[in-house]
């Protein structure tokens, strides 16, 4: 049988193979605790819970694309309250399965694979969906590399105007997943100038946003010319909500248009329980705060631990997750191999690109008792 040539050059998607290694040293007893994936393991709150169930109806049909009203309502106001932007509910809009599909989908909507605009631009190291979407839409595809001498920003004036011409799509992920680094206002307003001039979309998974410890990052929502922005929300990582797949795109009328003609046909509209439930989610922040405050006392005592270790701390300034620098003289994927051998399942930086060399992520998802065993842990192995 013939197989998609695109899908026998992505490989295995790398959490697999974290999760093959986690199985087969569970079925060897070994007790693990799991750093790797960012997967909330925090319960997520009972108005959300009562939300879903008290949405089940006797009869309930296909869920339509352009999701309930009221979720609608909902996502634009939240936005209003957070970031201080106005959106149309009908036309700026769009509920999404959670954001992944949402994101793997983007490029068969905007692209044409045959114009004068076939590339797709994302941050390395990141979230490999970002490509993957583009390459199975036939797009050409090129990495901003995220280095930590620029913050973990992609340095802007260093791409060839010849390049941007090309681009149609400009990934970014701030909160950035695997650094942990947080984007200026001022990066993402020149970013929109750049888009503007040479008319590309900014895609902007802000998967993270709601996950910080000192200061609210900011969105691209917040651009003065948002015309060329098209923002992808998750309430995975703010509402520990990972199961629900529930998110929304928020976008210019034309781009949640297009998104309205498409989605049908892929039919991955959230089943109508989960929006009222998403409903709640996002009219609520006392749950978002108090999750806030489990990640901070865990990171806590992560960073204790570290510091005591020597392991220097790389960006780190928000998300779920703390990045972190190599042992002198050890690959990324080896110090992952050496951990696994103490029970701590970590992710090399690696996994995320070619740039994450050198560094090492650990996703603060165990319990804070399972954080506390483990600080112990890499005392002694690092």
């Amino acid at each position: 049988m013939q197989l998609s040539p695109v899908l026998a050059a992505t490989g295995t998607y790398p959490f697999v193979r974290l999760e093959e290694a986690k199985r087969r040293l569970a079925a060897e007893g070994v007790e693990l605790i799991d750093f790797g994936k960012g997967d909330p393991r925090e319960e997520t709150d009972p108005l959300i819970r009562d939300a879903l169930v008290g949405g089940i109806e006797p009869l309930m049909g296909y869920p339509l694309a352009e999701g309930l009203p009221e979720l609608r309502a909902e996502v634009a106001a939240w936005c209003g309250r957070r970031f201080g932007v106005e959106l149309d509910p009908d036309t700026e809009v769009i509920p999404t399965y959670g954001s992944k599909e949402a994101i793997f989908h983007l490029a068969q909507v905007v692209l044409d694979r045959d114009g004068d605009k076939p590339l797709v631009l994302a941050t390395e190291p990141g979230y490999p969906v970002y490509e993957r979407g583009a390459l199975f839409a036939g797009a050409e595809f090129d990495y901003l590399p995220l280095l930590e001498e620029n913050g973990f920003l992609p340095a802007l004036d260093d791409v060839p105007a010849e390049t941007w011409e090309r681009t149609a799509i400009v990934w970014i992920n701030y909160p950035n997943n695997p650094t942990g680094a947080v984007a200026p206002l001022e990066f993402l307003e020149r970013l929109a100038s750049l888009a503007a001039e040479h008319d590309f979309l900014i895609a902007a998974d802000d998967a993270y946003t709601e996950l910080w410890f000192d200061e609210a990052p900011h969105s691209a929502l917040e651009v003065h010319d948002r015309s060329r922005v098209a923002v992808f929300q998750t309430l995975s990582k703010r509402s520990s909500m990972t199961g629900y797949r529930s998110g929304f795109v928020a976008a210019s009328p034309e781009l949640i248009g297009a998104l309205k003609q498409y989605r049908p046909s892929v039919g991955t509209a959230p089943q109508e329980f989960v929006q009222r439930a998403s409903v709640v989610a996002w009219g609520d922040e006392a749950h978002v705060g108090r999750t806030r405050e489990i990640y901070a006392r865990k990171r806590a005592v992560l960073l204790s631990a570290l510091a005591r270790a020597g392991i220097r701390v790389a960006g780190s300034e928000a998300t779920m997750y703390l990045w972190l620098e190599t042992p002198a003289g050890e690959s990324s994927e080896a110090l992952a191999e050496r951990l696994l051998g103490h029970g701590l399942i970590v992710s090399p930086g690696t996994f995320f690109g070619p740039s994450g060399d050198g560094y090492w992520r650990l996703a603060l998802v165990p319990t804070r008792a399972e954080c506390e065993r483990a600080a112990a842990i890499l005392e002694r192995a690092l």
